[in-house]
């Protein structure tokens, strides 16, 4: 079997000025230090990459962005390309979070494209995946899952699957306080795998997946410990040094 090094994520949406991403950090990566075997991830906004990746660089606390645009360059007004990441020192990139397919309109076509764009780039992509409380509520979570991960992963290579993070994200789940239970975290993590292996026996080995949804100190332990959870995708509770040191601890 694999081994899969556990990865945290702090997503944290649209919080935190250039000041305050400056403390966070100060007050996060001495500690963080201490996590030797947990990678780490902190995603801010766009105007507080540049000072994130600079405060962490001889760390080994990453930086990703919270999303790109498919195309490398062209008339997309408000958008990033993945070249413009890459030139900050930017490592990876979260991808189809659920704010962003429900609140402006992210399709499983775009996303098929801005995987592979990922890669091709040398950005990490952390693709989130995921039901609705409704689609749960009539079973149809795994039909979801099968749906969202063909479509997103038509144009990725086999031979390049290991190397996406995928983040199983029960849209009931985000900021709502309530969190999927240990073992339906599971089931869904282990689906997602089988979903992967089908495309590929090592790579579905190897992948990494997360879960993400109120995952907060004292839920983490329990649900990190799960088969097959490789870390967690965090939200809310990111956004306080103390509270993501603590959820990464878990996840050691």
């Amino acid at each position: 079997m694999a081994e899969r090094t556990p990865i945290v994520a702090a997503n944290w949406k649209m919080h935190k000025t250039i000041a305050e991403t400056k403390a966070f950090l100060d007050a996060f990566l001495p500690r963080a230090a201490e996590l030797d075997r947990t990678e780490l991830v902190v995603c801010p906004t766009y105007p507080s990459l540049a000072t994130a990746v600079a405060r962490c660089a001889g760390s080994e606390v990453r930086v990703a962005a919270q999303n790109m645009h498919e195309e490398s360059r062209g008339a997309f007004t408000g958008e990033v390309a993945a070249p413009m990441l890459i030139d900050l020192g930017v490592d990876g990139v979260i991808l189809g979070h659920s704010e962003r397919r429900g609140l402006f309109g992210e399709t499983d076509e775009a996303l098929a494209r801005k995987v592979p764009a990922a890669l091709e780039a040398g950005l990490a992509p952390i693709l989130c995946v995921g039901e609705t409380e409704a689609e749960r509520d009539a079973n149809q979570t795994e039909a979801v899952l099968r749906r969202q991960l063909d479509a997103d992963l038509a144009d990725t290579p086999d031979s390049r699957l290991a190397e996406i993070v995928i983040a199983y994200e029960p849209v009931w789940a985000i900021g709502t306080g309530r969190n999927a239970t240990p073992e339906q975290a599971e089931e869904a993590v282990a689906f997602i795998r089988s979903l992967v292996r089908q495309r590929g026996e090592a790579a579905g080995e190897a992948v990494r997946i997360l879960y993400g949804g109120s995952v907060k100190p004292g839920n983490a332990a329990e649900l990190l410990e799960r088969d097959g959870v490789d870390g967690a995708l965090v939200g809310g509770a990111s956004l306080d040094p103390g509270d993501f040191l603590s959820i990464a601890a878990a996840a050691q």
